[in-house]
């Protein structure tokens, strides 16, 4: 998965650790570097739920580790994209996204027949992490 720089070169996407206050890190993160100027930044489509966490550890948080793909839908599926391939590529992730899409809806299924709102809603959140993205090939 690539982007273009603001430099004009290719970025190119890789789950990296992100620290925060020097105390924690959290694994997993995926982000774009560019080779050519240095430049990073966070995958847009998951920036809201790195944002909402670090808001969560607070301005003093205790020294941790934490693994963002179990909090985000994108960074688990690009987690589990790159297990097979170093650098996975658009089309890869997209047939697991779409397994993952209809494993979801029927867990989701699942979930309302036996009348587990929270679950449900773990799964709607899931679900609303995966409609955020567009991928850059």
């Amino acid at each position: 998965m690539h982007k273009t720089c603001t430099c004009g070169q290719t970025m190119t996407m890789k789950l990296r650790t992100v620290i925060y206050s020097g105390k924690v890190e959290i694994d997993n993160v995926p982000i774009y570097s560019c080779p050519s100027c240095s430049r990073s930044e966070v995958l847009p489509e998951v920036k809201p739920d790195l944002t909402g966490l670090i808001g969560q550890l607070g301005e003093e948080p205790a020294k941790q580790t934490l693994l963002f793909n179990e909090l985000n839908e994108w960074a688990d599926l690009l987690l589990e994209a790159s297990a097979t391939r170093k650098t996975p590529n658009g089309a890869a992730v997209q047939q697991i996204v779409d397994e993952r899409i209809d494993s979801l809806l029927e867990l989701l299924l699942l979930a309302g027949s036996v009348g587990d709102e929270t679950w449900r809603q773990d799964i709607e959140k899931r679900l609303a992490q995966l409609s955020r993205c567009t991928l850059h090939t």
